[in-house]
């Protein structure tokens, strides 16, 4: 059996002392815990190893129960995010089951130095996948910045509520490293979500957030103007496009209107002549297109756009 497989197998016989964290957080907890031996360096790498090598329960029972007070430590310093502390505790166990499965204790640490890692990153995606509705921190330095921005806030005393000055704004992007935009965006989101049945009160009237809020995309009306627009701006560039011989056609098709624009060279090999022949060609064609273009656009009443 994988030594994966056994930590999977080993989560009963643990249950008790790694959840029980999840429904009491108060002093009979914390109490539970203490009861369990703080190890030596000596004890510590031989339970282990017994663990690595020999797939010893025993031994990793010991290993992690001796250090529920590490996960419980780490899980208390996150209460200002305003999260139960028993669900962080119950993630840093769960950290702490994963350093366990990749503790190598040939590399001469101790296993909290290496646990406390896996117990924070543990506790830190529960807090990511608790704080919003909308996901937040997808990359390293969008996790760093919400973790950071706090105690980065405290530094400068930018303690109000709402958005940040502009100067503030500017201070902390340089301190961390970020784009000013990313000091903007986080800090609106650590302030939660906001329900659009929130109430509010307009001239003492109470009324409700939805009733505030303004759709910015574009109205139908506005789509099918646009749609017409595209339509009639299709139709002249097809209709243009009949002035130019099969020679100036292939021409202009490959060179303005591919994905990818086909290499004078290429073209120039094509027909046989010089590259210079093909951009003068090419010239001309444009123009003969613009003009046509313009010309469908005003019979159409469209005023087609300079760049046709």
């Amino acid at each position: 059996m994988s030594i994966e497989g056994q930590v999977v197998a080993l989560t009963p016989r643990v249950r008790r002392e790694l959840t029980s964290g999840r429904d009491r957080v108060g002093k009979s907890y914390l109490d539970d815990i203490r009861r369990f031996e703080m190890l030596e360096r000596d004890q510590e790498m031989n339970l282990a190893k017994c663990w690595r090598e020999r797939g010893d329960r025993d031994a990793a029972h010991k290993l992690v129960t001796s250090h529920l007070r590490l996960a419980a430590k780490i899980a208390m310093s996150y209460r200002g995010y305003g999260l139960p502390v028993s669900e962080m505790i119950s993630e840093g166990n769960i950290g702490l089951m994963q350093a366990l499965n990749r503790f190598e204790p040939e590399r001469g640490f101790r296993f909290s130095t290496y646990a406390k890692w896996w117990i924070r990153a543990s506790i830190q995606d529960y807090i990511l996948r608790s704080w919003s509705l909308v996901k937040i921190g997808t990359t390293t330095a969008q996790k760093r910045l919400f973790f950071k921005l706090r105690s980065a806030k405290r530094k400068i005393s930018a303690l109000e509520s709402g958005d940040l000055r502009p100067d503030q704004i500017a201070t902390i992007a340089k301190d961390l490293n970020v784009t000013n935009q990313d000091v903007v965006d986080m800090n609106r989101r650590l302030a939660g979500d906001t329900s659009i049945n929130a109430p509010i009160y307009e001239d003492g009237e109470p009324d409700e957030l939805q009733n505030y809020l303004v759709d910015q995309s574009p109205s139908p009306e506005a789509l099918v103007v646009e749609q017409d627009e595209r339509d009639y701006q299709r139709q002249a560039l097809v209709g243009a496009i009949d002035v130019l011989n099969d020679r100036e056609r292939r021409i202009f098709e490959a060179r303005l209107l591919a994905d990818e624009p086909v290499k004078l060279e290429e073209l120039a090999t094509e027909f046989d002549v010089s590259r210079e022949r093909i951009r003068q060609i090419e010239t001309r064609a444009f123009t003969k297109v613009r003009k046509a273009a313009k010309k469908y656009a005003a019979q159409a009443h469209l005023v087609m756009p300079s760049a046709v």
